[in-house]
Formats: structure tokens, C-alpha cells, sequence
């Protein structure tokens, strides 16, 4: 149940009232954006909710029990507000999405509607739909480990034990196709397939402070990543790698010598074990 201030009750009571949607949207790097329906920009708690011409929201829907509420939020990539290459780079992943409904000729005078976090996002051209999942969303997470072979630690973190900084490298992009494949300098020390499996990060160029995982790594510094970056590789952007883990109990042995740290179960029966029947 919502409680509502005495002057927004008497507002909504009278019948001719003057409402409109905000939603203000916490992205993971920690930027806040407000949008509003109304043709006019909001200001409260010191946030500005601008007005977008063609930002609208289709009709929430709301259950008592654990289903999860959601909406879906259509609007239009700008390179002011919503530019695309933010969205393609994960920036909006998960983003905190807070929903109010709010009286334009008063914006003290609101109550908040829902929290929740963007789920998934689809893109047609300049447009975007993206979805507004509610808090019980996280019920649907796994939690807990998984009893599995391999290891279910994220590489160099406090369960895993090692530094990154000893299995990290930097490398400088000489060329690049289709923002996905690039060859570059400064990895030539290392082996081909080191940084399967890794992390690279740009430090410099358009896509500095982006990261993508690396699927396979050649002789020569020749890298191919999961994904194509959200903006242009070119010739002289630097990026650092970390090596790559297959979270395999042999790799973890010899490649990194973190046989104690290992985080799954290699020696857990399997398929030809359940299988197996007694010898006559």
C-alpha cells in the first residue's frame, strides 16, 4: 500500500489531476539520468527528469505474489541522453531503474511507484525498448555454488588467490577488423592461446575504460574477441590483457599453480560412472 502526503491524496481525490511519469535510471558506472512523459523538465531530489519527446511506457503490471513486475520503456538513441555506444558497451546492464508518479505543477508533491532494475534491451535503428524488471527479479538468481567440475572462482579473485597484476599484460593495437579482431604489439613473449579466455581492457582510445573477453588468441598478438567493441578499434589504442582460465583443474595446476585454490570438483563421478554396472 502507498502512502501518500495529504496534499498529493487531496490532489489525486479531486478528479482533475496533473500527473505525470518519472523514472530515474542509476547506470553501473555510477551516472543518474532522468526522463519524464511531461513536455516540460521536473526537478526533485536533485535530479532533472528531462523531458523526451517519443520516451514513453507501456502499462505496468503488478502481482501479490512472487511473479516478477515488469514494463517496457520505448524511446529514441540520442547522442545527448541515450547514446548507443554506452548501451552496446554494457553500461546499462542491470542499471537501478526508480519509477514516480509525480504532480508537474508541484514535483514535492509524488510518491514512488516501483524499483527494480533494465533487463533486456532490443534495438531497431535510432529506437530502443528496454525492459523494467522489479526487485523480484533477483529471486530468480542462482545462489550458492554449483557442484561441477570445473572451477566456479572468477579468475584472480579472493577465492581463486592470485594477483592479477603478475598474469597481466600490456599490448598496443596495430590493426583491427570489424572492432572484433585486432593484432597487436608488446605480446609476442607470450604463447599463442595464453589470453583465451581472458579479459581485455582498453586504457586509451574510443573505447578506454571497456573491457571484452578474449576467444582466442594467435601467435603474434593477434586477438579475437567475444563481441565487437561499441565504438572503433584503431592503430595505436592501448589495452591491457589477463591471461585466460579454462577453469579446468589441469590448467589451474600447470598453467597458474593454484592447484589448492581450486574452486570445483574434478574428481566428482560422472555420466560413465552413474552408467557403469558391475563387472561379472
Amino acid at each position: 500500500m502507498k502512502t501518500l502526503s495529504p496534499d498529493f491524496a487531496a490532489h489525486v481525490a479531486s478528479g482533475t489531476t496533473t500527473l505525470a511519469w518519472c523514472w530515474r535510471l542509476t547506470r553501473r558506472d555510477g551516472a543518474v539520468l532522468g526522463f519524464t512523459e511531461h513536455d516540460r523538465d521536473l526537478v526533485f531530489d536533485g535530479t532533472t527528469f528531462e523531458a523526451a519527446a517519443g520516451f514513453t511506457a507501456s502499462a505496468l503490471e503488478s502481482t501479490n505474489g512472487l511473479n516478477v513486475d515488469n514494463l517496457d520503456v520505448t524511446g529514441a538513441l540520442s547522442s545527448a541522453r541515450l547514446d548507443e555506444g554506452d548501451l552496446a558497451a554494457g553500461l546499462y546492464d542491470d542499471a537501478e531503474i526508480e519509477i514516480w508518479r509525480v504532480n508537474w505543477q508541484d514535483a514535492e508533491a509524488r510518491v514512488p511507484m516501483r524499483k527494480g532494475n533494465l533487463g533486456e534491451v532490443s534495438r531497431s535503428g535510432a529506437a530502443f525498448t528496454a525492459e523494467l524488471r522489479g526487485l523480484a527479479h533477483r529471486l530468480n538468481q542462482p545462489v550458492g555454488r554449483l557442484y561441477q567440475f570445473g572451477c566456479d572462482a572468477d579468475f584472480a579473485d579472493a577465492r581463486c588467490g592470485l594477483d592479477a597484476a603478475e598474469w597481466t599484460a600490456e599490448g598496443i593495437v596495430t590493426g583491427a577488423s570489424g572492432n572484433r579482431e585486432l593484432t597487436s604489439e608488446g605480446l609476442d613473449a607470450f604463447a599463442a592461446g595464453h589470453f583465451t579466455r581472458g579479459l581485455l581492457t582498453f586504457t586509451s582510445g574510443a573505447n578506454e575504460g571497456a573491457s571484452m573477453e578474449v576467444k582466442a588468441h594467435g601467435s603474434g598478438g593477434a586477438l579475437e574477441l567475444w563481441r565487437a567493441m561499441a565504438r572503433d578499434i584503431a592503430p595505436g589504442d592501448t589495452f591491457t590483457v589477463i591471461a585466460g582460465c579454462d577453469k579446468q583443474f589441469e590448467t589451474c595446476r600447470l598453467k597458474f599453480a593454484n592447484r589448492e585454490n581450486f574452486r570445483g570438483f574434478p574428481h566428482m563421478p560422472g555420466s560413465d560412472f552413474v552408467i557403469a554396472r558391475a563387472g561379472s
